[in-house]
C-alpha cells in the first residue's frame, strides 16, 4: 500500500525504492557517529541519515536505566529489549524485527522482549519512506532487515570486545551461543548482563560483519511470537485500556453526509445525562465529554444538531457508478502503453470484451479507531495505535501550536487497522487534540469511535469501474491488451501527490494493471480520475484489490476462449517473469491441478504481484443448494524472499485470504443520498469462522532479499474463486460482491 503504500498490516508515503541496505555502497554502510556512556545496561541505535548514512548512538538516562531511543537495549540480567519502529498490530513486526536483531547478536530466545519505539523520525525512520516513520506498504521487514541485523551485530561485537579486554584474551576467539559470551581454551563464560556496564564504555565499531546466512539460526526458523502469551491472557495493553487521573471520554457527532458543515446545535438536553461533563464543538462536529463512554455516546444521541448539507456529497452509489461508466467510453490519461493496441484488436481473430464493477469497501478493523491526549506544560502527550507517528505529531503540533518534538507519541498495540490508521489527516489524533484544546486542557480525553462511526466515517477502499479488451490471433496467442480504470485518486490532495501522481495518473490506482507482467505485444493501461466528495483511502493491497481481479479473471476468459489450460496460457504469457511462473507452478502442483476436484467442487487460480511479494492462489469451491458459495479449500504459493519466520508468513497469508475473501463475498459500501447504508457487522459482514476454508501454505526457498506478507495475500483470492465460481456454475462474476449474483438459477 506509496513504497508501495500504506496498509496493512495494511498504504506508503514515497516512491518505492530498493531496501537503503540495497543501493548503499561498503564503503558508506559505515557507523558514522559513535558515543558510549557507562551504566548498567547497554543501548545500540542506527538510522539511516538522508536514506544514505546510518548513525550511530549510545545514551543512558537515570542511574540503572536507559531511554528506549535505539533499537536494542540490554539489561543487567541479560533480558534483551528490541526497540520496534513499526507499529504491532497482529502483523507480527515485534517477533519479525527481533529476530533479526537476535539473531546477529546471537541471543537466546528466551531472553528476547520488543517494545514500541518512541517517535523519532530521525532514529526510527521508514527506510522506504524518507524521514517518515510509520508503518505501511508491507514494508516492515523489508525496510529493516539489514539494519537491524546490523543492531545487533554491533551489540554482538561490543560484548566480545568487552569479554576480550575483561579476560585479555583477543576478540577472535570468543563466541556467543544462545546469549552467553565464552572463550573456549580458557573456560570462561559471561553472560550478556555481566558485559554490559564495561561493554558501554567501549567505542562503537565502524563496520561489523554479518552472518553468512547458512549459520542463520533464528532467521527462517519458527520462534514464538513475543506478543502471543500476553494476548491470549488479557494482559496486552490497548489504547482503550489506557487510563489517567480526572481523564473524560469523547463521543463526537460528524455530518451524516460527507462535506456537509454544522448550521447549528442545541446541547441542553445532552447536558442534562448524569455523566455528562462538556458539549464542545470542534473542526469535525460537536464533542460530548462524559465520565466514561456510556454518558458521553448518550449524550451526543441527546444532542440536536442541523447540518448544512449543500457542499456535501449527496449522490448515491448507483449514481456514481452511472457516471463512471460514461467516463470509461473515452480514453483516460495514460498509465501504460506500448505499440497500439486498437489497431491490433482491429485486426484480432478473436476480440473479448468484459466490464468490472467495484463498491467502495471499510477496513473494519476489530479495535475502532481511538485516542488519549494530555496536554501539560508546553507539551502533549498521544496513546494510540499510531501507524505514522510522524504524521500523527505534525497534526497534534498543529493544532495545539507546538513544534513537532512537543508532541510524544506512545504508541499502542491495534487491534488491526488494514490502512485506517495512517491517513495524512491524522483521523484519531487531530481529533482528541482539537477536544482537548476545546476543553483548554483541564482534562486528559479520550475520543472514541464506535463501531458504526468507524463504518460511517469514510476513508473508503474507492469504488472502481474496469473495462478491459482484448484480443487473440487464429492460433489463440494474446496480441492485444486495452485496460481503462475509473475511480478516485487516495493521493489527491494529499501532501504525496507530486511523488506518486505522474502524467495525470495516481499510481495508486492503476498499480498491477500497469504492471502486467504477460506479454502482450500492444497494450494500453489508462486511467480516469473522479471527483467524489467520499473521503477514502489505501485499503489493504491498496490498487491490487481491484486490478488483480479484473486482470486475472479476465485472463481466465481468454484462455477459454483460446481453448487453453488457464495454468499454461499464463506461464506462456510469464516467460520473463520466473518468480510469477515459479509460485503458479507451485500452487497448482500442490493443489492437483489438472486432476479432477473432489465430486461437486470446482477450482480456480490466481496470481499476482503486489509489494515486491509474488503469491499465486488455488480456489476449491461448491456450490449449496441455494446458491451460497463455499469456498472449500485455498492453496497458496508466496514468494516474499528469504522467510525471516515461515509461520508469520504462512499466518499472514492465512489471514491475507481471510480478509479478502470477506471482502469479494459479502462487503459493499453503499451510499444512497449520500448517506451509508451500512452500520455494522450485521450489514457489512467480516468473513465468518465458520466460511474460513482450509488454506495450505507453501513458501518458496529464497536467497533474495525479504519483501512484506502483509497484503499480498489478498489480491488473488477473488479472481482465484471467481474463476472457480464459472467452472462450477458457468457464470462470470464481474460485480463484487458475489452476494449480490443469485446462482441458484445456473
Amino acid at each position: 500500500m506509496l513504497a508501495r503504500h500504506l496498509d496493512g498490516d495494511n498504504p506508503a508515503l514515497l516512491p518505492q525504492a530498493p531496501s537503503a541496505a540495497a543501493t548503499l555502497p561498503a564503503s558508506r554502510r559505515q557507523f558514522l557517529k559513535a558515543s558510549a556512556a557507562a551504566g548498567a545496561g547497554l543501548v545500540i541505535g542506527f538510522t539511516f541519515a538522508g536514506g544514505n548514512k546510518i548513525a550511530a548512538a549510545a545514551q543512558a538516562e537515570g542511574e540503572g536505566t536507559f531511554t528506549p531511543n535505539a533499537f536494542l537495549r540490554i539489561a543487567p540480567d541479560s533480558t534483551v529489549t528490541v526497540l520496534v519502529k513499526h507499529i504491532e498490530f497482529g502483523q507480527g513486526t515485534f517477533t519479525g524485527l527481533a529476530t533479526l536483531a537476535a539473531e546477529e547478536l546471537d541471543a537466546d530466545w528466551s531472553q528476547v522482549r520488543a517494545e514500541h519505539a518512541p517517535a523519532d523520525a530521525a532514529l526510527y525512520n521508514n527506510l522506504h519512506w524518507g524521514p517518515v516513520q510509520g508503518t505501511g506498504g508491507s514494508s516492515s521487514i523489508a525496510n529493516s532487515y539489514e539494519q537491524m541485523r546490523r543492531a545487533g551485530a554491533t551489540a554482538r561485537a561490543l560484548l566480545v570486545a568487552a569479554a576480550a579486554d575483561l579476560w585479555g584474551v583477543p576478540a577472535g576467539e570468543i563466541a556467543v551461543t544462545k546469549g552467553v559470551v565464552a572463550h573456549a581454551s580458557s573456560g570462561r563464560t559471561a553472560s550478556f548482563g555481566e558485559l554490559v556496564e564495561r561493554a558501554a564504555t567501549l567505542a562503537v565499531p565502524v563496520e561489523v560483519a554479518l552472518k553468512d546466512p547458512k549459520d542463520f539460526t533464528l532467521i527462517g526458523t519458527v520462534v514464538p511470537r513475543l506478543d502471543s502469551r500476553a494476548k491470549s491472557r488479557g494482559e496486552a495493553l490497548y489504547t482503550l485500556d489506557k487510563s489517567l487521573p480526572g481523564m473524560l471520554t469523547a463521543v463526537i457527532a460528524r455530518p451524516p453526509v460527507f462535506g456537509a458543515t454544522l448550521k447549528s446545535f442545541d446541547d441542553s438536553a445532552a447536558r442534562e445525562i448524569k455523566g455528562v461533563v462538556d458539549v464542545v464543538q470542534v473542526p469535525q462536529g460537536v464533542a460530548v465529554l462524559g465520565r466514561g463512554f456510556w454518558p458521553a455516546k448518550s449524550g451526543r444521541d441527546a444532542l440536536e444538531i442541523e447540518w448544512d448539507e449543500s457542499t456535501g456529497e449527496t449522490r448515491g452509489s448507483a449514481e456514481i457508478m452511472a457516471e463512471y461508466k460514461k467516463l470509461a467510453e473515452g480514453p483516460g490519461d495514460i498509465a501504460r502503453q506500448e505499440g497500439d493496441a486498437e489497431a491490433a484488436l482491429a485486426g484480432a481473430a478473436k476480440v473479448l470484451e468484459a466490464d468490472y464493477e467495484f463498491p467502495f469497501l471499510a477496513h473494519a478493523p476489530m479495535e475502532p479507531l481511538d485516542c488519549v491526549v494530555q496536554l501539560g506544560d508546553g507539551v502533549c502527550d498521544v496513546w494510540a495505535g499510531s501507524q505514522i507517528p510522524t504524521v500523527d505529531q505534525g497534526a497534534a503540533a498543529a493544532i495545539l501550536g507546538l513544534e513537532s518534538a512537543q508532541v510524544r507519541i506512545h504508541t499502542q498495540l491495534a487491534g488491526g487497522s488494514f490502512g485506517r490508521r495512517a491517513t495524512p489527516q491524522a483521523d484519531m489524533v487531530s481529533e482528541a487534540a482539537s477536544v482537548a484544546k476545546a476543553i483548554g486542557g483541564r482534562a486528559p480525553v479520550r475520543v472514541v469511535w464506535t463501531r458504526e462511526d468507524d463504518i460511517q466515517g469514510g476513508r473508503y477502499r474507492p469504488m472502481y469501474f474496469h473495462r478491459l479488451r482484448a484480443g487473440l490471433d487464429d492460433e489463440g496467442r494474446l496480441i492485444a491488451w486495452q485496460h481503462r480504470i475509473v475511480g478516485q485518486s487516495i493521493i489527491r490532495g494529499t501532501p504525496f501527490a507530486g511523488a506518486l501522481i505522474q502524467n495525470g495518473v495516481d499510481q495508486t490506482s492503476v498499480e498491477g494493471a500497469n504492471t502486467l507482467p504477460y506479454h502482450v505485444p500492444d497494450i494500453t493501461v489508462d486511467l480516469h480520475t473522479t471527483d467524489v466528495g467520499v473521503p477514502v483511502l489505501w485499503w489493504r493491497a491498496v490498487g491490487s484489490t481491484h486490478t488483480a481481479y479484473s486482470t486475472e479473471a479476465f485472463i481466465d476468459e481468454l484462455a477459454e476462449a483460446a481453448g487453453k489450460d488457464p495454468v499454461d496460457f499464463r506461464l506462456e504469457l510469464l516467460k520473463d517473469h520466473p518468480r510469477h511462473a515459479g509460485v503458479l507452478k507451485l500452487a497448482a502442483e500442490k493443489a492437483g491441478w489438472g486432476s479432477a476436484p473432489p465430486a461437486g467442487r470446482a477450482r480456480g487460480i490466481a496470481v499476482h504481484e503486489s509489494f515486491n511479494t509474488f503469491v499465486a492462489e488455488v480456489a476449491e469451491v461448491s456450490i449449496t443448494d441455494d446458491g451460497t458459495i463455499k469456498v472449500e479449500k485455498v492453496v497458496c504459493a508466496v514468494d516474499c524472499g528469504v522467510a525471516v519466520n515461515p509461520d508469520q508468513v504462512k499466518a499472514q497469508m492465512e489471514g491475507g485470504i481471510g480478509y479478502g475473501l470477506g471482502a469479494v463475498l459479502h462487503n459493499a459500501l453503499t451510499l444512497e443520498g449520500g448517506r451509508v447504508e451500512q452500520s455494522n457487522f450485521h450489514d457489512y459482514e467480516p468473513l465468518r469462522i465458520n466460511e474460513m476454508p482450509e488454506v495450505e501454505v507453501h513458501v518458496v526457498p529464497s536467497a533474495e532479499a525479504p519483501t512484506g506478507v502483509g497484503e499480498p495475500g489478498v489480491p488473488p483470492i477473488g479472481p482465484a474463486v471467481a474463476n472457480a465460481v464459472y467452472k462450477a456454475t458457468g457464470r462470470r462474476i464481474r460485480a463484487l460482491p458475489f452476494a449480490l449474483h443469485n446462482l441458484t438459477s445456473a
